[in-house]
């Protein structure tokens, strides 16, 4: 089951993933320090959290760690709108009414993703995250 982030956890996770390199807990909290008054440990705490629920890597350098996505903001979002459909006791109609609430331009990307998925059996090419 995918829990959905905090929201502290994800404003750590949109830097990690924004960044896409190896990031301390200095330059995230120097960064959410732009936007509110955080304490060092807060965010500590925080990236220690998303590295127990498997979120991040860490490698030790000195006595700090470096943090680093183990997958992309758009596995993360998969992972979310899958277990929603998951527990559905009727995932057509659940799939209806989500695309339903899209906007024209979610239903485009949606069929651009149909269309690669459909494109691509085994072996047939890049996966999309290659592309």
């Amino acid at each position: 089951m995918v829990r959905r982030l905090g929201d502290l956890e994800d404003a750590v996770m949109t830097r990690v993933w924004d960044w896409n390199r190896p990031v301390t807990v200095r330059e995230v909290l120097e960064d959410l320090r732009q936007e509110r008054s955080i304490a060092y440990t807060t965010v500590m705490t925080v990236m220690d959290n998303l590295y127990q629920k498997g979120w991040v890597r860490r490698e030790a350098e000195g006595r700090a760690y470096r943090y680093e996505a183990v997958s992309n903001r758009a596995a993360y979002s998969a992972a979310l709108m899958n277990e929603a459909w998951s527990v559905s006791d009727n995932p057509a109609a659940a799939l209806v009414a989500f695309f339903g609430m899209m906007s024209a331009e979610q239903r485009d990307a949606l069929r651009d993703a149909i269309r690669i998925v459909q494109l691509d059996g085994p072996g047939d090419g890049p996966t999309a995250e290659e592309r």
